[in-house]
């Protein structure tokens, strides 16, 4: 049976770490701490007779959608019969719940059991943090995205690399409109034209960026329908700069956006879609753009 662990179950978690690691152990008060005040996911996998045979301890960062396997033990002696990969999927499916998009996780370079584990059930390598552990052993790092994947045949998206580090927008635009009507012609001139009727302005210093209502009002002027769902309803990027003109700007900007999309037929809201409304509009087609924050991401 697969629960949340108690503070009861901390001695036996403390005596499955001394049979299950050299190094790096969680302690006593680590444990503890972490049930009462750690913003984590800590369960247990325990017999019949009562024992744990394994836990998860997955913690989740604030303001981001990523969490992080902080460590995983079965008991020695009952390896091999599927524990483990009930508790991951029941910590994975405890890391979506708290809305989590992917799940990390460091790995000794030198347990290739627990790395072959990890890549069967999904995982894949990205990088590695040198001199990691206690006795200087490197750690891989694997990562798994969480969220349902789609069939590659729902929606045949073209790919069209964007030519400059500022035009991801029209680049995703392109892509989502050249899958609804193939006979359109995908260019840089036409990456450039879409940029400038999106930007929002909102860098300031430099160059533009494509915020969604600009988005959605160049889609719409060629002849597609648009949806546009946001977070906030209050000027997006303002809180990015400091002085008080260029917050001014980009309010100006947000302003004649919404002024402009008054007059068309782009559907605007600020609730977010559901999982089910997600679903629908895929079936019939529909194609999404997600614009997000990297740093809302990845800290």
């Amino acid at each position: 049976m697969i629960r949340d662990a108690t503070i009861d179950d901390v001695p036996d978690l403390v005596e499955l770490e001394i049979r299950c690691f050299d190094t790096d152990r969680i302690s006593r008060r680590s444990f503890r701490r972490i049930m009462q005040h750690g913003n984590a996911s800590l369960l247990v996998d325990v017999d019949d007779a009562g024992r744990i045979a394994g836990y998860s301890l997955v913690l989740f960062h604030r303001n981001t959608s990523l969490a992080r396997l902080y460590s995983f033990a079965v008991e020695p002696e009952l390896r091999r019969r599927g524990i483990a990969t009930a508790l991951l999927d029941r910590a994975e499916t405890a890391a979506r719940d708290r809305g989590a998009a992917s799940m990390r996780l460091e790995v000794r370079m030198d347990n290739a059991a627990a790395i072959g584990f990890y890549e069967r059930s999904g995982y894949r390598r990205f990088s590695t943090y040198p001199d990691y552990y206690e006795d200087h052993m490197d750690a891989l790092r694997l990562e798994k995205p969480l969220a349902p994947h789609l069939a590659p045949d729902v929606a045949p998206v073209p790919y069209y690399p964007q030519s400059l580090e500022f035009t991801c927008g029209p680049a995703c635009m392109m892509m989502a409109m050249k899958a609804l009507d193939p006979a359109m012609t995908l260019d840089r001139t036409l990456e450039m034209r879409l940029w400038r009727e999106a930007t929002t302005i909102f860098m300031t210093s430099g160059h533009g960026g494509c915020g969604p209502f600009g988005m959605a009002l160049s889609i719409w002027r060629r002849g597609f329908e648009v949806e546009v769902h946001v977070s906030e309803g209050v000027g997006l990027f303002v809180d990015g700069v400091r002085d008080d003109d260029k917050k001014d700007v980009i309010r100006l900007v947000h302003a004649d956006f919404l002024d402009e999309l008054r007059h068309t037929g782009v559907t605007l809201s600020y609730a977010p879609l559901t999982l089910a409304e997600i679903r629908d509009r895929f079936d019939h087609g529909r194609i999404p753009i997600i614009l997000v924050s990297a740093y809302r991401l990845t800290g």
